[in-house]
């Protein structure tokens, strides 16, 4: 598993703890004030469930509850959903801000890869 992102975003590295909170909606801006945008697979998806579990360490469920605290709370959405790889790329590729996860075999030059300490 891989994290993603735009390839003008300026950050190159990130621990679990800041990946963990931009996946759960908590944090929203890159260091330079840039605006998140989160790119997941469907709850389902056997790469979001291995996401989740091995680069969060946390269980999909509790991702989800996450989300949907912020959606009926009034005060955040739910991440974008995509449902191939291909589509993922192609929204990190064209969205400033995004970030996003692919797995480890499959590389692309049209996005930067995020080194996760």
């Amino acid at each position: 598993m891989q994290l993603i992102t735009h390839p003008d975003t300026e950050i190159t590295e990130i621990n679990r703890s800041t990946a963990r909170a931009i996946f759960s909606m908590r944090r929203q801006v890159w260091p330079d004030g840039a605006a998140i945008r989160v790119f997941v697979f469907p709850d389902k998806h056997k790469l979001h469930n291995a996401f989740a579990k091995q680069l969060l360490g946390v269980f999909p469920h509790q991702l989800r509850r996450a989300w949907d605290r912020k959606v009926f709370s009034g005060t955040g959405q739910a991440p974008d959903t995509v449902q191939s790889e291909a589509e993922m790329i192609e929204m990190i590729k064209k969205t400033p801000g995004a970030i996003g996860y692919i797995s480890k075999d499959n590389r692309d030059e049209s996005v930067q890869i995020l080194e996760v300490e």
